[in-house]
């Protein structure tokens, strides 16, 4: 078996694969040098602080290729002039390498407008300052909404949230300063209901319930009653109520009195006005004391005498329960000095005949 192995045959064989596989290692390295141009190297040129345009000059003449990439604006420099450079200037490169321009750009990036729209104005500040907008004049306008944000303006135009600005740029906020007061009701009846929704609306009243008459939800039909009454005075923001039906106002005279009856009732005038007055509360009497009068003797017919006790009159339990027991102390003190005393009654004469 070995002396087969190495037989010349399997020794020629075995020398001309590695010669092959060695011609062919070479030819891909020659290859791979060619293709990739190796020992061909240029210098990266400085272009740093220079303009971008001529930068791109200088890169094109020496046989490279660039990428621009805007770098963070930087009000210190110039616009558009380069301030970093990959690789590094005076680096070794091959021709046809991409060389990375770090530009300052014309201006701030853009940034998007924050949605402040119906927010509390303080609330509405800090979010503009934390996209780097700036607010300029705060104007304030009628509303409903106190202190919040109804428009935003840019440059004397409206602008919806999401608008791309320049960074720093300043915006005007109108904000809203309150209803007004005592607003005059337009007159509405007669017109159709999308007709008087937009006067609603422009008089700065909020439409409220519409009743349709055939109970549907069709703007064309016409006014024929609302409430508040035209001319009454109501703040701003208030709700317009309406009744629309297909028929005209003159139609709809008994249902007009019916809505009279219940929103507008007349009130008589002519009666004299009803008076409350307060009843004073019960004031308790206090009486006096009533004192025992001392017991007496009486003599008979018989010519002997029998004790005959003197009844009082029955004092009221109810002045006596209510009595202040200070005051009747007082009184109790005071009896054997002031009170005089009582006479005996005499002896009534007996006659025998």
């Amino acid at each position: 078996m070995f002396k087969s192995l190495f037989h010349w045959k399997v020794l020629l064989n075995i020398v001309l694969a590695m010669a092959f596989f060695a011609g062919l290692v070479w030819l891909t390295f020659r290859w791979l040098e060619f293709h990739t141009n190796h020992g061909d190297e240029v210098p990266v040129p400085n272009v740093m602080n220079m303009k971008v345009h001529d930068a791109i000059k200088i890169l094109d003449d020496s046989g490279l290729e660039y990428e621009v990439d805007s770098f963070k604006y930087d009000p210190k420099f110039r616009p558009f002039q380069v301030l970093a450079v990959f690789p590094s200037p005076g680096a070794s490169v091959k021709n046809g390498r991409s060389i990375v321009l770090k530009v300052n750009p014309r201006t701030w990036a853009k940034v998007a407008v924050p949605d402040i729209i119906d927010r509390y104005k303080g609330l509405a500040f800090n979010q503009l300052n934390l996209v780097g907008l700036k607010v300029g004049d705060t104007l304030f306008e009628p509303s409903i909404q106190r202190d919040a944000v109804l428009r935003i303006i840019y440059n004397g135009t409206s602008i919806k949230p999401g608008t791309l600005l320049p960074k720093f740029s300043v915006v005007d906020l109108v904000v809203g300063s309150g209803p007004l007061r005592n607003v005059p009701i337009p007159n509405v009846v007669g017109r159709s209901v999308q007709e008087a929704k937009k006067i609603i609306a422009q008089a700065l009243f909020e439409v409220g319930i519409v009743d349709h008459e055939d109970g549907g939800k069709d703007d064309s039909d016409i006014v024929y009653y609302q409430d508040p009454d035209f001319g009454s005075q109501r703040d701003q923001g208030m709700q317009i109520d309406l009744w629309a039906s297909k028929k005209t106002p003159a139609e709809m005279q008994n249902k007009i009195r019916q809505l009279d009856d219940m929103y507008r009732p007349k009130i008589d005038t002519t009666l004299a006005p009803i008076q409350y007055n307060e009843v004073p509360p019960p004031t308790i009497e206090q009486r006096p004391t009533v004192i025992k009068p001392p017991v007496s003797t009486n003599q008979s017919t018989s010519g002997t005498t029998q004790p005959t006790t003197a009844k009082p009159k029955p004092a009221n339990t109810q002045t006596a329960a209510t009595t202040n027991p200070t005051t009747a102390a007082k009184q109790n003190t005071t009896t054997p000095q002031s009170t005089k005393p009582v006479d005996k009654p005499k002896p009534k004469k007996v006659v025998i005949e």
